[in-house]
């Protein structure tokens, strides 16, 4: 299947938007089920987040509730979610939905060790961040990303 290039776009984006909401929703789910760390560990992984941008001030603890850091951290949080999902929506492209899948879950592995093992090098901080939850909330992205992607693009 040939998919035109706007159609491609528009699915690759929505795909991106809807995967990184979904794969919060999760990790915030699963917080609160399997840990008694919510608001604590969102506002400390949403400082880790900012910091990116904003340097390391905003680091130290307490971890509460900052609005211009948990704007910061979703504009950062979304715009990789988008750029990962147009790389996995040109990767399965081709692909049918249940390869497709496969190969969403795989990308989202990808993406946790390029982010938590890659990015550490540069962001030292997001060390505290591998953990079996941030694994399942990639492993959603990617498998949320081709599902959208693939739905919206036939």
């Amino acid at each position: 299947m040939v998919t035109q290039p706007s159609k491609f776009w528009s699915a690759a984006l929505y795909a991106g938007i809807t995967a990184g909401v979904f794969s919060t929703v999760v990790q915030i789910l699963l917080w609160w089920a399997f840990w008694d760390v919510l608001p604590s560990i969102l506002y400390r992984d949403a400082r880790f987040a900012a910091a990116i941008i904003l340097g390391q001030g905003v680091l130290p603890p307490p971890a509460t509730l900052d609005w211009q850091v948990m704007f910061i951290a979703t504009g950062i949080h979304s715009g990789l979610s988008i750029i990962y999902a147009i790389a996995l929506s040109w990767l399965i492209r081709h692909l049918d939905l249940k390869t497709s899948l496969i190969a969403g879950s795989l990308y989202g592995l990808g993406v946790f060790v390029i982010n938590m093992y890659g990015f550490v090098i540069i962001f030292p901080w997001f060390v505290d961040t591998r953990d079996w939850i941030t694994v399942a909330a990639h492993v959603v992205f990617g498998v949320s990303a081709a599902v959208v992607y693939k739905i919206l693009s036939e």
